[in-house]
């Protein structure tokens, strides 16, 4: 009998949690389909207009006395952020996983402050790795803009390369690379025919987490961005500063399902991963 209502407690909390967890977002999505131009959160009629707006589309709701126009704003953003988000993901996952292979197949002196190194820019808080940022570009004469953004993400996306590439490193089998040295292969021949396609699903697992991570990315990118290269979140932020706009629900809802489906992918590597 207690163990029966220990269970039902504990079912309750659980879904008490996950409609906490849940329900804004929930939100979002439903009220990215209201056609109140005014106020998103009362409700007026259902439509897909602002989908269409977002695309380039002509629609009724622009006709609007009160309808403000800031679509080619928002996607100009969204292209600087995509941008952004793919030469940061290009470049660390080549450096991520070059760390990864190095610490674990090579043995050099200070090899365990190197690996705390690479773990220092996730634990660090945003603002004070922002902050350092800002004052390095600055201090070298960096101009700010998207070359700053990308070698910012730079910093901390090397790092959850590095992580989860490391992980994949761990479960291998070192014995299959001497067996490739064995058979006369050198080193780069190894790597290329042997170890890379075992890390292979590991290498896209931190690509795509690197990706997700860039894209989302406010704090340090509010620090390092100019004047003519705003990011999507940080675009989202200054639209919410005048008032949420319909725009900021629907282009939040396709980041939604786009998370969603890089993170269903990751998800996949990883379970391929697991499986080998």
């Amino acid at each position: 009998m207690l163990a029966k209502l220990s269970s039902r407690l504990l079912s309750g909390y659980s879904l008490l949690f996950f409609v906490f967890l849940y329900a804004p977002v929930l939100l979002i999505v439903i009220y990215s389909f209201n056609s109140n131009p005014v106020n998103v959160m009362i409700w007026k009629e259902f439509t897909f207009d602002w989908y269409i707006n977002l695309f380039g589309g002509d629609t009724s709701l622009k006709d609007s006395a009160a309808y403000v126009e800031s679509t080619d704003q928002l996607v100009s953003a969204l292209g600087v952020s995509l941008v952004v988000a793919g030469c940061a993901t290009l470049v660390s996952t080549v450096l991520g996983t070059s760390a990864a292979v190095a610490l674990a197949r090579y043995r050099f002196r200070l090899q365990n402050f190197y690996r705390m190194l690479l773990f220092v820019p996730m634990v660090m808080p945003d603002i004070v790795l922002g902050i350092a940022l800002l004052i390095f570009f600055v201090g070298v004469g960096v101009n700010l803009g998207v070359t700053s953004i990308i070698i910012g993400h730079c910093t901390f996306l090397t790092s959850y390369v590095f992580i989860v590439v490391s992980s994949r490193l761990a479960g291998m089998n070192p014995v299959i690379e001497a067996a490739s040295a064995d058979l006369g292969a050198n080193e780069w021949q190894t790597f290329r025919r042997v170890t890379l396609p075992l890390i292979l699903p590991g290498v896209i697992g931190g690509a795509l987490l690197s990706f997700i991570i860039s894209m989302d990315d406010l704090v340090i990118t509010y620090f390092i961005s100019g004047v003519d290269s705003t990011t999507l979140p940080v675009f989202i932020l200054s639209m919410i500063r005048r008032g949420i706009k319909p725009e900021i629900n629907a282009i939040a809802t396709l980041m939604l399902f786009s998370s969603v489906l890089i993170a269903s992918l990751g998800i996949y590597f990883k379970s391929r991963n697991s499986d080998k």
